[in-house]
């Protein structure tokens, strides 16, 4: 199933979402504004994840946007203490889902990403960027602390890096995320699709139900401790391998 519509400043913001076999994508289609992305936006992708995360039916989430940025922000409408509560817990949530998710997720930055924008790209698995691109988290400038980014870019870089990035808000050059490791990959813009296509490519190539486990072992081994891990590791070798002997026959 697959949804085209153009776009322009009077169509109301909204995430167009394409299933097509294996790859399921957001594209964020909010240009007027950025690629702001408003709640109804975060509320069309969380059921999406969902969907996959209980009854999967595609290996890779990839996520790009329409215009000349990928996202500038968030939408914050909330005025009042429980519509702020609410619109806080969604991006958690949100944010909680795209990193757990079954899917091996490709952000496709092809402008711009600041604030939600930057770290929507960084909790995802791979992030290719192209080389204009300015990524920064602004909202100390602004004079609010963002905590729902410092609650996981530790996971990312180290905490001399991650620091001063939040702190200052400087914009940050896409050559220098990737020496920190908060991007995968610098693109020059005419080559940013191509490459995320072929970074697509080599994904479906691999066994499904390997990259599963892979994904979810590596997220689970990130919060245990070295003995945890060994622990769950026998496990979950073994069964990969009878998995694998399984598929030999």
């Amino acid at each position: 199933m697959s949804s085209k519509r153009p776009s322009d400043a009077s169509t109301p913001p909204r995430v167009v979402i394409d299933h097509a076999a294996d790859v399921l994508t957001f594209t964020l289609d909010n240009p007027g504004h950025g690629n702001e992305v408003t709640g109804a936006m975060l509320d069309d992708m969380l059921i999406e994840l969902r969907k996959e995360a209980t009854s999967p039916g595609a290996r890779v989430l990839r996520i790009r946007a329409r215009g000349n940025v990928f996202c500038t922000g968030r939408e914050r409408a909330g005025l009042t203490l429980a519509a702020i509560r609410r619109e806080s817990a969604r991006l958690i949530k949100f944010k909680g889902a795209l990193r757990s998710s079954p899917l091996i997720s490709v952000a496709e930055v092809q402008g711009d990403a600041l604030g939600f924008g930057f770290g929507l790209a960084i909790v995802c698995d791979f992030a290719l960027v192209a080389d204009r691109a300015s990524l920064a988290f602004p909202e100390m400038r602004s004079g609010l602390a963002p905590v729902a980014i410092l609650s996981y870019l530790g996971e990312y870089v180290l905490p001399r890096f991650a620091f001063p990035l939040i702190f200052f808000g400087e914009p940050i050059d896409p050559h220098r995320a990737q020496q920190i490791g908060l991007i995968s990959q610098v693109c020059p813009p005419a080559r940013l699709s191509a490459e995320a296509d072929a970074l697509v490519e080599r994904i479906l190539r691999l066994d499904p139900s390997a990259v599963r486990r892979c994904k979810s072992f590596f997220l689970s081994s990130q919060q245990n401790s070295f003995d945890q891990n060994c622990g769950l590791a026998v496990d979950a070798l073994t069964k990969g391998s009878l998995a694998l002997l399984a598929r030999r026959k």
